[in-house]
């Protein structure tokens, strides 16, 4: 058995492996390039990993972060999320990367440690994501909501209603529109979007939701994916001429109702955002500031030139 086909097996049995981590949403979203993984074995046991996808842009071979995926980088079971291990696996695997130019990758907020890339003249800098933590008591989530989300949310019940059934191209639509707003392209095209929502689809990890009046038009869109541990604010959009009627806070709530009412989980990741504006709508809806690493390395002084004068990650 190959360590891709063992890494396979790994992923239907491990109990807390982030669905960015997954063979199947690896398949669905590894464009230009491939992934493979690193393994680490310990009695007949894969008790470590550290997905990876490579790239080939020009003549640049880059170690990068895959289009929809969040994190990547090392995986230890939990049993083995300790000091000694951590050292020890991660020499292991910076040892049997394969060659390139450069490297990126956004580590999972479980991944807490990054020192043996230190060692070997990796960089770092935080960023943060934002969670819900426990959702067992949805009241009290939303007690403690900020005052005008609490208001904003009622206010936009009383006006929309909330749909799931609607088509992708109808979801990406609106989605676009969010990015047209602020002057700037969308990063994927809608096939690269139907791949990887056929791929969430046929594994039950996806759910959209469409925010709309009864004149029937979508004020805002929501697009949720989820693990064995905890759901992810993907993707969201909102038509610019209804920025005011409260639809994007509704979905939100929806979401983490849907979350904990639907699919039994207590953890709710807004999948972070360095951007100002959206941080503190984050913290507005109580959110808990989760730091992780990114890591990266540039191997090639040119891609490093080249980087500082236009970013080709």
């Amino acid at each position: 058995m190959s360590q891709k086909e063992a890494y396979r097996k790994f992923c239907r049995e491990a109990e807390d492996l982030p669905v960015f981590f997954q063979d199947w949403y690896l398949d669905g979203v590894c464009e230009d390039g491939y992934w493979d993984v690193l393994l680490e074995i310990e009695d007949h046991q894969i008790v470590a990993a550290m997905p990876y996808f490579l790239k080939q842009k020009g003549p640049f071979k880059m170690l990068t972060m895959p289009l929809f995926v969040k994190h990547m980088g090392p995986y230890l079971i939990p049993e083995k999320r300790k000091l000694k291990y951590e050292h020890r696996f991660y020499k292991k695997f910076l040892k049997q990367l394969p060659s390139s130019d450069s490297f990126l990758q956004d580590f999972h907020p479980t991944a807490k440690n990054w020192l043996p890339f230190f060692w070997k003249n990796f960089k770092q800098s935080t960023r943060y994501t934002y969670i819900l933590d426990d959702l067992s008591d949805l009241e009290k989530v939303f007690q403690n909501f900020n005052r005008n989300i609490r208001r904003n949310i009622k206010k936009a019940e009383k006006t929309l209603q909330i749909r799931s059934n609607l088509p992708l191209k109808t979801f990406y639509k609106i989605n676009r529109m969010s990015f047209e707003r602020q002057g700037i392209p969308i990063y994927f095209s809608f096939e690269q979007l139907q791949k990887h929502d056929a791929s969430l689809e046929k594994n039950q990890s996806r759910k959209m939701f469409f925010a709309m009046d009864e004149k029937e038009q979508i004020h805002a869109v929501s697009y949720l994916i989820w693990d064995k541990k905890r759901s992810y604010y993907h993707l969201a959009g909102e038509h610019p001429d209804f920025r005011g009627s409260g639809a994007s806070i509704l979905l939100t709530w929806e979401a983490i109702k849907f979350t904990k009412e639907h699919l039994g989980l207590t953890i709710f990741d807004f999948e972070g955002s360095m951007l100002e504006p959206i941080e503190a709508v984050r913290a507005q809806f109580g959110g808990k500031q989760v730091p992780y690493f990114r890591v990266w390395k540039y191997n090639s002084k040119v891609l490093e030139l080249l980087n500082k004068v236009r970013s080709i990650f």
